[in-house]
């Protein structure tokens, strides 16, 4: 391969990929020697002209020429020149050999352009005059045949005319002083004329050559300039490191590479040279199947655009898209790749953002809704029906809503990040779990599941997320429902399995929450039912029919009635009465409850105008009733309306009113103070932060949850110690206390000697409507207690099968409800009070227990010993072995899964 033609194609400027590829000049060896690139000395932004010198450094070499033509000229005229002569000749030679100092001293000196020419002619024309005047003066004195002259003459202008080159200028004046010098001596007029025609044609010739030679100068000053201004952008492009540029030979290696590789890969650049090019990438993250795709277009010679390649780098994770194409000389023979690269880390961790975002939760980090979506619809459409097989449990948390509202928002992102980590922890590395937005979750099972192994796995979940968590100093707990739907048993449908999970999940909520249900064809008619419910409580708000049903509240050393809690009552026109807890969460979720709350407030007041002015009458209200600002204004209405006393109506606010908007709240307790009403804080104690906002919410009254009151009086029971707490707290706050719930006579003087102002429960009266409840204030306002006298243990309902034996006979039963004292069992008809059974619970468990009364096919039972019961109040032996068979179930599921997947 031809050095020159390799020169001449390496000198080519390119442009790749839409970038300028630096302009480089390599000086290629013989042999396989890597080529260096060589760098001009000129200074960054600076550009020098092109300098033609009128003085060439090789006017030097007329010197010996000179004295070589004397001598020649002497042995062919065989003459020796007289003293004029060899004076010119020997002042000549010393003219041409000071050329070096010469030029020194007229670049030293910032001579103007005129003193310039001069001492150009001075130089280069002076020794050809004298060396033309010297050899005339010689054949002259001699005698000598002027065709010996002539040819010394001809041989020192040729030989001036190459030492000059292409400076025309130089030349011409070289050839004029010279003939001058002959035409001195040997004149005439032909040879004047000829000098005179060859002085003007070498003028017009040296015009013509000084302006070829100038726009020459402007064009190499151009490229060098575009050629200097192309390096320095490229070299910024490169110190900002936003991209970099390579170079290999014909075998793959690296000739040139940008020096922020070297940085990069904390490696130095004269390392990288002579390395091959795919050393520069990591080989075992094949990042896009890149490396691959890079060695088949450096092996095939073809160009490629834009591979995506992770840098070997070891300090951090780098990545760079890689572009290049391969060098022919002028003769198609191949010179290797020349190619550029761009940093693409920050554009994929950008990309890896936004999909995450796109595609995971970002206060959990769960997968969101549409991942979730995407991973049900992926196994739902996969090609093998097998493969079509999932569970999918929704997950809706119980009571999260009131930790939103009292301990505020990020109080409920906390504790929905520990949430999700519990269910992650639960399911493990069974299936996914996703947070579809709020407190709702999902969690998606791949495979064939038996529904045993799906319950075990449901309530370990709820028992995981029942746990209590610490949020901000504060121990919270909260529940869990869960429902489950089965593909393809329940759905073969996306839409379908997720309906479903849905209406299984109201189903467990409507049971009691913190359960979990599977879901069935009949759901569909349970949600068909909860539908037309809604629409009967818009018919029955119009049609009028609610009622109010109101229970005193006695003063608990008077026994006076002091005022009635107004209770809403609704009497189906098809299906009866219905209790609160099946309609109120209905008008709760369909926004009605602020509608039927307005309708008891001004009912209440309705009736209250027809009672003695020293009973008053509490209303409760609901939360979404307490935030519109509307309030004061229909409360104001309503009493004006009935023409009563604003003193006399006491508003039931429970603690899940209190939100992050202090300022609302204070603004809406002076609003209702400034109307006059009297405030109640209802279920006191079964929130989370109330004691907060005791100090500056203006309450009259505290009410004391009946959960407290229950089970007071049994033994090592704390609840009398709440009591007293609570009471002491009112005391001191100037706030009276009412005790709900007290049934018994035992309970009653349990409160009155904790000092309970206020007593409200079935022992003085349940619920009346506004007929009896008006006949009971026209006999008297005192009321006197009646009831047990003292109360039976805590039941708890539950559905379990057991053994009886009697007499050396089995029998099977079903246990209904279950407390620490007995239990009432179905199952066996007519069964005589007295008869002593035996009970196998289970696993071992075996409890006499004798029979105390007996109804058709129930009987209750009173157990030989009380069972112990936990801190909840359940019995131990039942709920203790419940929650170890749900973690047995788990475990065996997880065993099992472990060894399907292995």
């Amino acid at each position: 391969m031809s050095r020159a033609g390799n020169g001449a194609a390496m000198e080519r400027e390119e442009a790749f990929a839409g970038s300028v590829v630096p302009h480089l000049r390599f000086a290629e060896p013989d042999g396989d020697s890597l080529r260096k690139p060589t760098i001009s000395p000129v200074r960054r932004g600076e550009v020098q002209p092109v300098k033609r010198n009128l003085i060439d450094p090789g006017w030097v070499l007329m010197a010996p020429i000179i004295g070589a033509a004397a001598l020649v000229n002497g042995i062919a005229t065989l003459t020796v020149p007289h003293i004029f002569a060899m004076g010119g000749w020997v002042l000549a030679l010393i003219i041409a050999a000071s050329t070096p100092w010469l030029i020194q001293f007229d670049r030293a000196r910032p001579f103007s352009a005129m003193r310039h020419n001069t001492m150009a002619t001075f130089v280069v024309a002076l020794p050809m005059f004298l060396m033309g005047l010297s050899v005339a003066q010689w054949t002259a004195a001699t005698r000598a045949h002027w065709s010996d002259a002539i040819g010394t003459l001809v041989i020192i202008g040729a030989m001036a005319s190459l030492i000059l080159k292409r400076r025309a200028p130089s030349i011409i004046t070289a050839q004029i002083a010279l003939w001058t010098g002959v035409a001195l001596i040997a004149g005439n007029r032909g040879i004047w004329f000829a000098l005179t025609a060859g002085t003007a044609m070498g003028l017009y010739t040296s015009i013509r050559q000084v302006r070829s030679d100038e726009r020459e100068a402007r064009r190499q000053r151009e490229r060098e300039h575009n050629q200097l201004r192309a390096e320095e952008i490229l070299s910024d492009f490169e110190q900002t490191g936003q991209g970099w540029f390579w170079e290999t030979d014909r075998r793959g290696l690296l000739v040139y590479v940008s020096p922020t590789i070297g940085d990069v890969l904390n490696v130095p650049q004269s390392r990288l040279l002579g390395r091959p090019l795919t050393e520069l990438f990591d080989p075992d993250e094949q990042g896009f199947d890149g490396e691959r795709s890079l060695a088949f277009h450096l092996t095939a010679r073809s160009p490629f655009l834009d591979l995506t390649l992770r840098a070997a780098s070891r300090s951090e994770e780098r990545w760079w898209s890689v572009s290049g194409r391969p060098l022919y000389d002028s003769l198609g023979n191949y010179l290797g790749f020349r190619g550029s690269g761009n940093d693409l880390t920050e554009k994929l961790r950008s990309e890896e953002q936004v999909s995450r975002l796109a595609h995971f939760d970002s206060l959990t980090g769960l997968a969101n809704r549409v991942q979730m979506a995407q991973t049900l619809e992926k196994i739902l459409n996969s090609h093998a029906v097998e493969h079509r097989v999932c569970a999918v449990f929704l997950l809706d948390l119980d009571r999260f809503k009131q930790v939103n509202d009292t301990l505020g928002h990020p109080a409920g992102d906390n504790l929905l990040t520990q949430v999700a980590a519990r269910l992650e922890h639960a399911v493990d590395q069974h299936g996914r779990v996703g947070r579809l937005g709020g407190d709702e979750f999902q969690v998606i099972l791949p495979g064939h599941h038996q529904r045993r192994d799906l319950a075990a796995l449901a309530q370990r979940i709820i028992a995981e997320l029942s746990e209590p968590y610490a949020i901000d100093g504060h121990r919270v707990v909260i529940g869990a429902s869960v429902g489950i739907a089965l593909s393809p048993d329940d759905g073969v449908t996306s839409e379908a399995i997720i309906r479903n999970a849905d209406l299984a999940l109201y189903a467990a909520k409507d049971n009691g929450r913190g359960r979990h249900h599977f879901y069935a064809p009949d759901l569909h008619s349970d949600a068909e039912e909860r539908r037309q419910l809604e629409q009967d409580l818009r018919d029955a708000l119009t049609t009028g029919c609610f009622e109010l049903y109101y229970q005193p509240v006695v003063h608990t050393a008077t026994e006076r009635i002091t005022g009635f809690e107004a209770l809403l009552r609704w009497n189906h026109p098809t299906r009866g009465w219905l209790p609160p807890s099946k309609f109120i969460p209905v008008a709760e979720d369909s926004g009605l409850i602020a509608q039927i709350g307005e309708w008891a407030l001004r009912t209440a007041c309705h009736d209250l105008a027809s009672w003695p002015d020293s009973v008053r009458v509490a209303v409760n209200v609901s939360p979404l009733q307490f935030a519109n600002p509307a309030l004061p204004a229909v409360i104001t209405q309503a009493l004006a309306a009935a023409q009563v006393d604003p003193s006399r109506l006491e508003l039931e606010i429970t603690e899940s009113v209190f939100l992050n908007d202090d300022e609302g709240i204070d603004a809406m307790f002076a609003a209702l103070k400034r109307v006059g009403v009297r405030l109640a804080l209802d279920d006191f104690g079964t929130g989370y932060s109330a004691l907060g906002y005791l100090k500056k919410a203006p309450f009259d009254k505290i009410k004391i949850d009946q959960s407290f009151v229950r089970g007071a009086t049994v033994d090592g029971s704390r609840n009398g110690a709440i009591i007293t707490s609570i009471v002491s707290l009112a005391e001191a706050l100037g706030m009276e206390t009412t005790a709900e719930g007290v049934e018994t006579m035992d309970e009653l003087d349990l409160v009155r000697a904790l000092g309970c102002s206020h007593v409200q429960g079935h022992i003085y009266a349940k619920p009346l409507d506004l007929r009896r409840a008006t006949e009971c204030l026209k006999t008297g306002l005192t009321m006197a207690a009646r009831g047990p006298r003292v109360s039976r243990a805590v039941r708890h309902s539950l559905l379990r099968r057991v053994t009886l034996e009697y007499g050396g006979e089995v029998y099977d039963g079903m246990i209904r409800n279950i407390s620490a004292t007995g239990a009432m069992v179905e199952g066996l008809w007519n069964v005589p009070p007295g008869t002593v059974f035996t009970i196998a619970l289970g696993e071992g468990q075996r409890i006499r227990a004798t029979t105390r009364w007996c109804h058709r096919d129930r009987m209750g039972m009173e157990f030989a010993a009380p069972l112990a019961v936990d801190s909840m109040g359940r019995v131990a032996m039942i709920w203790g072995n419940k929650a170890r068979r749900a973690k047995s179930a788990s475990s065996d599921f997880q065993e099992r899964r472990a060894r399907s997947r292995a």
